[in-house]
C-alpha cells in the first residue's frame, strides 16, 4: 500500500518518533505542573459545558478566567480526554495532560520532517530538521507542562506546512485546508494573525503579477476562500466570540497588543526590569540567543545570509510563487514579529516563551543554511566535518538535557557567558515555572516518611502532582508551634535560601539554590531574636526593625486577625535615578520619589507560638528614608476621623472624600458588611491632558488604580470600612470609581475632580 511504501521510504521518521515516544514514557512524570495549569484546565471544561447546553452559567465561566482569550482548540480535547477516561484525581489529570500535550509536540516534529522534505527534497536534511525541532532543551521540557506556548509552536509548524502546500498546489481545496489550519492557529493565540496576513500579502502579490484576467480571478477566488475559511474556523471554534464577535475580537487585539496587564519583575543580565516599561529592545533577541542550541543559531545565520544573497542575485524571483519567496517568508516572520513585540513593549514574563512559535521558521532557516554550506563546500573531508558538526551539536544538546533533567526549561548555552551557578542565578530567572517545587516537596516527604506535615504555603501546584496518600499528609496551619514538623516556603522574591537557616530543604538547578522551604520556628525565631536585640525604627501595632537588607516586623502576642493584615512599605532613595525604570518613567511616581513594596503578612510572615514575624527584602540602592506601617482598624479609625465632618465628593454604597492636601481619596462606609470588606474597588482617573498618563495607559485614556480594602485600608471593630488611596499629581478632569465582587458590580459613580481646572 501507499502507507507501507511511504514508511519504507522514510523509515528514519517512525524510528526517531519511536525513540522520543519511549523516552517520554519514562520521563513524563518527572516534570511539575505549570502555575497556571488550573486556569487553562478551566478554559477547556467551561467551553465543553457551554457546548453541552449548560447555558449562561457556563458562558459566564468562559468569560471569567484571565486566559479566556486563549482558544479552546487544545484545552477542550484535553478536557474531553479527562472525562472519557473518568479521571478525578489531580495527579492523574495532570499526568494525562502532560502526555497529550507532549504528543501534540511530537506531531509538530513529524510535520516539521514532512515540510523540510518538501522544501529541500532530502531525507537527511528533513531528519536534521525534525531532530532540531525536538531537541531544543527548553521547548522539550515545556512540551510536557506548558499547554499554551508549545501547542502554538506545533500548530504554527502545521500551518507553515499547509501554507507551502497551498501555494505549491495552487488549488481551491488546498487553500481551504490552509484557511482551516490558520484559523485554528489564531484560535490558540491571536499572534497567529501574522501568518494570516502573510498569506493574504502573498496572494495579493500573485494578483499583481498575474498575466491574465482568468488567472487574476482564480487567485482572487482562492485567496478569498482562504480568508473565509480561516475566519469561519476561528469563529466556530471560539465560543467566547459567539455573542459579540466584533467587540470581543477587538478586546482580544487590545489585550495582546498592549503591555502585559500584570507585569512582573524581570531579572535580565543582572538587572531588575520592572514591568513592561522596563523591557529593553535586546530583551527578546538576547533571551532567544542564550537559550537556543548554538548550532541552530549558527546555521540559521548561514541560512539568512544565503537567502539574502539569492534575493539580491535574483530579485524577480521574489515576485513569483516559488521556493525563494517561501524561504524569504521564513526569514521575515521572526524579524517582523520580534520588532512588533519590542515596539509594543509586550514581554512581561521571563524568557521568550510567548514567541516560541518563531522557532519553527528559525530551524527551517537553519536547515536551509546547512544545505547551502553543504553545497558550497568542496572536498569529502570538509563535508564530513560539517556532518560531524551536526552530529556533535545534537549530542551536546542531549547531554545537556540529561545533565540538568528535569530542569531542561532552565537551559542556557555558552553565549550566556560563564554558566557557573552563582552567575546564572544572579543574572537570569532560572525557574520561572517553579518546576523545582516538585522535587522540593518530594525531598520533604522522603525526610519525613510518616506523620502530618504542616506547610504555610505549599509550593504552588506541587500538591496536585502528589499521590492522594501524600496529599493527605499535608495541612496548612494558622499557627506554627515548636515541636511540630512545620515547614514554610519562603517568598520567591528573596531569590535565595538563607545559608544558615536550620531545617532548610532546597532544590538546586545548575548547583544553585532556587526554591527552598525552611523550619519557620528556627528561621523566623532567629530573625525575631535578632530584631528584639535592636531598637526598632518605629513602635506601633508591629515593631519595625531593619536588619541588613531586610525589614523585619515583630508583634508579640498577635491575634489571628493580624495575620490577615497588609502593610505599606515606601522606600525613598538617596538619588531618584536609582529608582527602577518603571517608577522613573511614570511622571507622577517620579514626583513621589519612592519605591512602593506593599505586602501581605500571609506571604512574607508567620505566626509562631502566638507571636508574629514578617521579613521583607529591601532594594540594593542607598536609602535615605523608609515609610512603613500597617492597614489596621486603628489606622482606619484615624482616617475616618479626618474626613468625618467633610462633605464627600460622591455618595454611593461608599462615600468618597478628598483627603488632606488633596492628594488622597478616602472611601468610608459606616455599616460595612462582609461582602463590602472582601470586594474589590476599581478607580479610573481621567486626566486633563492625556500626555500626563504613563505611556502604556495613553491609548486607554485613563489611569487605573484598582485596589482591595485589605490593601489600602481596614474594617474597624465597630463595623466601619475605610480605605485611603494616594492619587497622582497631574491635573485630573474626572474620576470613575466603584466596587465589584466575583458575581457582580456592586456600585459605581463618576464625579468631576474639584481641582481639575
Amino acid at each position: 500500500s501507499s502507507v507501507r511504501r511511504l514508511a519504507a521510504a522514510h523509515w528514519p521518521l517512525p524510528a526517531i518518533g519511536a525513540v522520543f515516544l519511549l523516552t517520554a514514557a519514562f520521563v513524563f512524570d518527572d516534570y511539575g505542573i505549570a502555575t497556571d495549569a488550573s486556569v487553562q484546565r478551566t478554559v477547556g471544561h467551561a467551553n465543553l459545558d457551554y457546548l453541552a447546553g449548560d447555558g449562561e452559567r457556563s458562558f459566564e465561566r468562559i468569560l471569567q478566567p484571565q486566559d479566556r482569550f486563549y482558544g479552546p482548540f487544545v484545552e477542550a480535547p484535553l478536557a474531553i480526554a479527562e472525562r472519557v477516561l473518568g479521571l478525578d484525581d489531580s495527579r492523574d489529570i495532570h499526568l494525562s495532560r502532560h502526555i497529550l500535550t507532549h504528543l501534540f509536540f511530537l506531531a509538530g516534529g513529524v510535520v516539521c520532517y514532512l515540510l523540510a522534505y518538501r522544501l529541500f527534497g532530502s531525507r537527511p536534511l528533513a531528519l536534521v530538521a525534525m531532530v532540531l525541532f525536538l531537541l531544543h532543551p527548553r521547548i522539550y521540557a515545556h512540551s510536557f507542562f506548558n499547554s499554551k506556548d508549545v501547542p502554538f509552536l506545533a500548530m504554527f509548524m502545521v500551518a507553515l506546512y499547509l501554507v507551502h502546500r497551498a501555494f505549491w498546489r495552487d488549488t481551491l481545496a488546498a487553500f481551504l485546508l490552509c484557511g482551516v489550519g490558520v484559523g485554528l492557529l489564531v484560535n490558540l493565540r491571536i499572534m497567529g494573525l501574522v501568518l494570516f496576513a502573510a498569506v493574504l500579502a502573498l496572494r495579493a502579490l500573485d494578483l499583481v503579477t498575474a498575466s491574465g484576467t482568468v488567472e487574476r480571478r482564480r487567485i482572487l477566488f482562492t485567496g478569498s476562500a482562504f480568508a473565509a475559511a480561516a475566519i469561519l474556523t476561528f469563529h466556530a471554534s471560539f465560543p467566547v466570540l459567539w455573542t459579540d464577535p466584533v467587540g470581543r475580537f477587538a478586546e482580544m487585539v487590545r489585550l495582546f497588543s498592549s503591555p502585559h496587564p500584570n507585569p512582573g519583575h524581570l531579572l535580565f543580565r543582572g538587572e531588575w526590569l520592572y514591568g513592561s516599561n522596563g523591557v529593553t529592545a535586546p530583551y527578546i533577541p538576547v533571551w532567544a540567543a542564550i537559550t537556543t542550541p548554538p548550532a541552530t543559531l549558527l546555521f540559521s545565520l548561514a541560512g539568512a545570509v544565503a537567502l539574502a544573497w539569492c534575493a539580491l542575485r535574483r530579485p524577480r524571483d521574489l515576485l513569483r510563487n516559488g521556493p525563494l519567496r517561501y524561504s524569504l517568508l521564513l526569514l521575515t516572520l521572526p524579524a517582523v514579529t520580534v520588532t512588533a513585540a519590542i515596539i509594543l513593549e509586550n514581554p512581561a514574563q521571563p524568557g521568550w516563551r510567548h514567541l516560541y512559535f518563531l522557532y519553527a521558521p528559525l530551524l527551517l532557516l537553519a536547515v536551509h543554511g546547512l544545505q547551502w554550506l553543504a553545497s558550497s563546500i568542496r572536498g569529502r573531508w570538509m563535508r564530513g566535518g560539517l556532518c560531524a558538526l551536526v552530529g556533535v551539536s545534537a549530542a551536546v544538546a542531549v547531554v545537556s538535557m540529561v545533565r540538568i533533567h528535569p530542569y531542561e526549561d532552565s537551559y542556557f548555552n555558552a553565549l550566556a557567558g560563564r554558566t557557573t551557578p552563582e552567575r546564572l542565578a544572579s543574572r537570569y530567572e532560572l525557574d520561572y515555572w517553579v518546576q523545582s517545587a516538585r522535587s522540593l516537596v518530594g525531598n520533604i516527604l522522603d525526610d519525613h516518611p510518616s506523620g502530618t506535615l504542616f506547610l504555610q504555603t505549599l509550593a504552588y501546584s506541587a500538591e496536585q502532582a502528589l499521590s492522594p496518600d501524600d496529599r493527605r499528609r499535608f495541612e496548612t496551619p494558622r499557627d506554627f508551634r515548636s515541636g511540630e514538623v512545620n515547614l514554610y516556603r519562603l517568598p520567591r522574591f528573596t531569590r535565595q535560601c538563607p545559608a544558615t537557616a536550620p531545617g532548610t530543604y532546597a532544590v538546586r538547578i545548575y548547583g544553585s539554590t532556587i526554591e527552598c522551604v525552611v523550619d519557620p520556628v528556627a528561621y523566623f525565631g532567629s530573625l525575631r531574636r535578632a530584631a528584639m536585640a535592636t531598637d526598632p525604627l518605629d513602635r506601633s501595632h508591629f515593631d519595625a526593625h531593619r536588619l541588613g537588607n531586610l525589614m523585619v516586623y515583630v508583634r508579640n502576642g498577635c491575634s489571628m486577625d493580624d495575620t490577615r493584615a497588609h502593610f505599606f512599605l515606601r522606600v525613598h532613595p538617596v538619588d531618584a535615578a536609582d529608582l527602577p525604570d518603571y517608577l522613573r518613567d511614570f511622571r507622577h511616581r517620579r514626583e513621589y520619589g519612592f519605591e512602593q513594596r506593599d505586602f501581605a503578612f500571609a506571604r512574607f510572615g508567620a505566626r509562631i507560638d502566638g507571636n508574629c514575624v514578617a521579613a521583607v527584602p529591601l532594594p540594593g540602592y542607598p536609602i535615605t528614608r523608609i515609610h512603613t506601617g500597617q492597614f489596621t482598624p486603628e489606622y482606619a479609625e484615624a482616617a475616618w476621623r479626618v474626613v468625618a465632618d467633610e462633605a464627600p465628593l460622591a455618595r454611593s454604597r461608599f462615600d468618597v472624600h478628598l483627603g488632606p492636601g488633596g492628594r488622597t481619596l478616602t472611601y468610608t462606609r459606616g455599616d460595612c458588611s462582609t461582602e463590602d470588606a472582601t470586594a474589590r474597588f476599581f478607580l479610573h482617573l481621567l486626566p486633563a491632558a492625556v500626555n500626563d498618563l504613563p505611556e502604556h495607559r495613553r491609548e486607554h485614556g485613563f489611569d487605573n488604580f484598582d485596589f482591595t480594602l485589605s490593601e489600602q485600608g481596614a474594617r474597624t471593630t465597630d463595623g466601619r470600612c475605610v480605605a485611603v488611596v494616594p492619587i497622582p499629581r497631574y491635573s485630573i478632569a474626572s474620576i470613575r470609581t466603584g466596587q465589584f465582587s466575583d458575581r457582580e458590580r456592586l456600585w459605581e459613580t463618576t464625579f468631576v475632580w474639584p481641582r481639575g481646572e
